[in-house]
């Protein structure tokens, strides 16, 4: 038996275009691929914090050190330059494999830089205490 395990994910781009006409899927600056772990044309999920919309598709590299994050297909229809997007990938392992795997977060600038790179661990995870969510601004 596997389990889908959150592999890595990239947080949060802004995105820099959308382009309708072109065949689906995400570009992003390949750097910011390798810097995660996503490898090019790796399936993705693509969260889109201004508006909640969620699509999968899957990733093309850009030009390394463009910053490019370009919404292509049908998916431009979901965001527009300027949005947040969580990029995030997943992976199938067996619950052993679990145990030992270690997600990657790559935290991002408001120019899509990468500025943290977290390997977080599954064996001993974070736990959030109650006190710790009072800070969090709650959007209606």
């Amino acid at each position: 038996m596997t389990i889908t395990m959150f592999k890595a994910k990239l947080h949060p781009l802004r995105v820099t275009q959308a382009d309708l006409y072109y065949e689906g899927s995400i570009t992003v600056d390949a750097e910011l691929l390798e810097t995660a772990g996503i490898l090019p044309y790796e399936k993705v999920q693509v969260v889109n914090v201004n508006n909640g919309a969620r699509l999968e598709t899957y990733t093309i590299p850009g030009e390394k050190g463009s910053r490019i994050v370009c919404l292509n297909g049908p998916a431009a229809r979901l965001a527009t330059a300027g949005d947040q997007v969580i990029v995030i990938s997943y992976a199938e392992m067996t619950p052993q494999e679990a145990i030992h795997h270690r997600p990657r977060v790559v935290l991002i600038d408001s120019q899509n830089n990468p500025k943290e790179v977290i390997n977080l661990d599954v064996a001993a995870p974070k736990v959030v205490r109650p006190e710790e969510l009072m800070d969090v601004p709650v959007l209606i």
